[in-house]
């Protein structure tokens, strides 16, 4: 699985009644393939994957499989309870996705030996290709990223947890084990914020929530990133990016509402947030829908 360039991770839209709408997710990720994404995330963090129940997660990857139509890698969240992880991992599976990633196991706290294994056995359970996600309860040293990456289907490291000196032992660590060919992804809330720290330390990749919702701004911040114009890097982080950052932390949640609030400003049906998250208040609609026209205005001039 090659996965190069901006990577788009959809929301999933729900209808009036609170269900699943496939046919507005499909628009969406057709929509995204169609500006040049380089990779489809469905059902991860930004698609409520915490929030789907197992037949709308195969609906949902089947859905997303069917819109990119071959045209970019296809992967899918999977984690939670071993048990569960390992069934989405089936279900993507039929779905027709190209890989996996891998997000936490549900809640507890484990040794590293334990940790490994829950990574081992749901890499076992397909043929699909795994990207590891650190974060939160699931946190790796050098080493057993390293001893990870050498197994055939274990093909990228995510991280969400912001550490950048342990991003860059475990970079140094697997490229020492598993080559130059092994993916590494900046996975921090509104990545572009941090794309600059993670390019140092050899990490090129991330995940562009404001995609879902602005791909104008966030292709043209990659664009800019990629061939090192500093000036139009920093007005997007200074106009748009950084007072998103601002906003996204004034309520829990709100990294994911924000965006599907986003998407339904510029005009895709994707309904609410399912609980435990909530929708953005009036107040803070108002912000968001200033910031977007400011970053459009942006990248126009």
């Amino acid at each position: 699985m090659r996965l190069d360039g901006l990577l788009f991770f959809p929301l999933t839209p729900f209808d009036s009644a609170g269900e699943v709408a496939p046919d507005v997710l499909e628009s969406h990720v057709a929509n995204g393939v169609d500006a040049g994404v380089g990779g489809v995330f469905v059902a991860c963090g930004t698609g409520e994957f915490h929030a789907l129940a197992p037949a709308e997660y195969e609906r949902v990857v089947r859905a997303a499989v069917g819109a990119v139509d071959h045209g970019v890698p296809v992967v899918a969240g999977a984690g939670g309870a071993l048990p569960h992880a390992i069934a989405c991992a089936e279900a993507a599976e039929r779905a027709g996705a190209d890989g996996l990633l891998l997000m936490p196991p549900y809640l507890v706290s484990s040794a590293a030996a334990g940790l490994e294994d829950y990574v081992l056995r749901v890499a076992a359970a397909t043929d699909l290709s795994v990207v590891i996600y650190q974060r939160n309860n699931a946190r790796f040293s050098p080493e057993g990223a390293a001893r990870l990456a050498t197994h055939p289907k274990i093909v990228g490291f995510k991280d969400g947890l912001g550490d950048i000196e342990q991003v860059q032992r475990i970079v140094l660590a697997v490229r020492e084990e598993a080559g130059e060919d092994f993916l590494f992804f900046n996975g921090l809330p509104t990545a572009e914020m941090s794309a600059a720290a993670y390019r140092g330390a050899g990490v090129r990749l991330y995940s562009s929530a404001a995609f879902a919702f602005v791909p104008e701004v966030a292709t043209a911040f990659y664009d800019a990133l990629t061939n090192g114009d500093e000036n139009t890097v920093r007005r997007l982080l200074t106009e748009f990016y950084s007072p998103l950052t601002d906003l996204r932390d004034k309520v829990p949640g709100y990294a994911v509402s924000l965006v599907k609030a986003g998407a339904r400003i510029r005009g895709l049906d994707a309904g609410s947030v399912r609980s435990p998250l909530t929708d953005p208040t009036p107040e803070h609609m108002a912000v968001l829908e200033s910031l977007i026209e400011t970053g459009l205005a942006a990248v126009k001039e």
